[in-house]
């Protein structure tokens, strides 16, 4: 499971990422406020650990930004700031733990599993089932492969997803355009593009095509 790391002190940083792998997470940790937005713009991650007061935005913007683009990822605020202010402001926010600094790393591990297994246990109701040992969960938002995560971008999540809702139909490049892109002006090459950058992470097969009609993902096949 993937982690992102906002924390600008050097000694903390490299003591909470290098414990996280060795329980077994991945781990992108950064310095500053804007290296967290790029990063959470472009991939998926499972958990957000994120100090607040750190360089050109600080932990509040960038919960801010994650709540503006949708995302439902659980967020932990890792602080030195223990006014209660401080700490109503990140839960009016959206934040789900507050580990305050400084702290023992079992402490560290125990709130992380306890929000790993509090959002990523199995429903199998939310989970579909997709051609090619591939899985879509609904609820978490996530594409497997085996019960492995595939890291898609937040536009190629987007579109996988809306393949999905429409399961074992082709949807046509018009309708990608305005439901995906929201009309957007995009080149089809582009949407190509998308399709392909996924086919590469995921398989060959596993965004079906076909010309003038548009593109679809199948159902598991019984």
């Amino acid at each position: 499971m993937k982690i992102l790391l906002l924390e600008d002190e050097l000694e903390y940083q490299e003591s909470v990422s290098e414990y996280l792998t060795s329980l077994g997470y991945e781990v992108d940790a950064v310095g500053d406020g804007v290296a967290a937005c790029d990063k959470i713009a472009s991939g998926f991650y499972h958990l957000f650990i994120l100090d607040i007061k750190v360089p050109n935005i600080n932990g509040f913007e960038v919960i801010k930004y994650i709540k503006s683009l949708n995302i439902d990822t659980p967020i932990m605020i890792m602080t030195s700031l223990v006014d209660i202010n401080d700490m109503a402001i990140g839960y009016e926010l959206g934040c789900n733990e507050y580990l305050k600094k400084p702290f023992e790393l079992a402490e560290l591990k125990f709130r992380v599993g306890e929000l790993m297994r509090k959002y990523y246990s199995v429903d199998d109701k939310s989970v579909v089932l997709l051609n090619g040992d591939f899985s879509f969960n609904t609820n978490k938002r996530t594409l497997l492969k085996n019960g492995s995560m595939i890291d898609l971008s937040a536009k190629e999540l987007e579109l996988v997803e809306y393949l999905v809702s429409n399961l074992d139909a082709y949807v046509s490049i018009p309708e990608l355009k305005e439901q995906v892109w929201e009309n957007k002006d995009i080149e089809e090459a582009d949407i190509r593009m998308h399709v392909l950058k996924i086919r590469n992470k995921t398989s060959s097969e596993f965004i079906t095509s076909k010309r003038r009609i548009g593109y679809k993902i199948d159902a598991k096949k019984v």
